[in-house]
Parts: structure tokens; C-alpha cells; sequence
């Protein structure tokens, strides 16, 4: 079984007993064909309707799709989704983090972020140059700099803390 919502936000069942697709616990009589990579061809009710998926983040679950000029956002959680939201761990995914360290020994060239500042996982914190070569530590998780523990041009040792969030 999948779960999903609709555009008011009321949950819909979908679930498959052999070929057939289950909509709510109901049988839903359609075709599909598909007509190039990310294009299909829906029949249902004697109408056709043009469907492309304009995007699928396999991460979150969600897919961007078209349906003649309807784009839709739609998030599929399956059975094991569904029983971690019941737990109340249903947000394994995003990170927290609480202080960023120094991966290897260097200098550090550049802080690209101040304290008060809120950062997403993969933004740019600083810049650290290590054996002559540029690398840019990214966050690893989302999170606010509750300081700075280094200045440009300091020389940071191998699990030293650089930035606490």
C-alpha cells in the first residue's frame, strides 16, 4: 500500500491486487501508455490526458508530474514510511548538526559564513587549503553558526572545531 495526498490535502490510498490499481480501497479503471522516457498517455472514462513527469527525488519520495497544464507535487510513502511516522521518527533524513571539525591539517583561506547565520545541508562554510590544493567545506546538515572558531588565515590541525552550530 502507498500513501499520498491531494491537492486539499486529504490522504489517498493506492494499493495493486495483482494488475489492477486500487484508488481508496476502490478499482480504478484506466490505460496507460507510455510514449517516450518520461511522457504517458492516460485513458480513463473515454478521455485521454498527456502526463509527464517532470521530476522524481528518490530521496524524499516525491515526483514533479504534468497532467495536460496541472502540475502536480506528489510524495509516496510506502508501509515502512507510514509505520516510522506512526513512531514519530519520521524525519531520519535530515541531518542536525552541531559543530563543523577540520577533515585534515591546513590554513584556513576563507569563512564564508557568520554567526547567527542559518545554513542548508551542502552550503558553503569555509574555504581550506590542504596539501596546496582549495577545499571548500560544505554543511553537512541544516543548522544555524552559533560561532566561529577560526579566522581567515589560521592554521587548524585534523578534528579541530571550526564552526559550532
Amino acid at each position: 500500500m502507498y500513501q499520498t495526498k491531494t491537492s486539499a490535502g486529504a490522504p489517498v490510498s493506492i494499493t495493486f491486487e495483482g494488475d489492477q490499481l486500487m484508488y481508496n480501497n476502490q478499482l480504478f479503471d484506466w490505460s496507460l501508455n507510455q510514449k517516450s522516457n518520461n511522457s504517458f498517455l492516460i485513458l480513463k472514462d473515454h478521455k485521454s490526458f498527456r502526463a509527464e513527469i517532470l521530476s522524481i527525488d528518490t530521496s524524499s519520495k516525491t515526483a514533479t508530474i504534468k497532467i495536460e497544464k496541472s502540475i502536480f507535487e506528489i510524495e509516496l510513502k510506502d508501509k515502512m514510511d507510514m509505520l516510522l511516522e506512526k513512531m514519530g521518527i519520521s524525519n531520519l533524513d535530515s541531518t542536525q548538526v552541531n559543530d563543523m571539525k577540520a577533515p585534515m591539517p591546513g590554513l584556513i583561506l576563507d569563512v564564508l559564513v557568520t554567526p547567527g547565520q542559518e545554513v542548508k545541508k551542502g552550503d558553503q562554510l569555509l574555504i581550506l587549503e590542504a596539501m596546496k590544493m582549495e577545499n571548500v567545506l560544505k554543511a553537512p546538515g541544516d543548522g544555524t553558526v552559533s560561532s566561529i572558531e577560526i579566522t581567515k588565515g589560521d592554521s587548524v590541525e585534523k578534528g579541530q572545531v571550526l564552526i559550532k552550530f
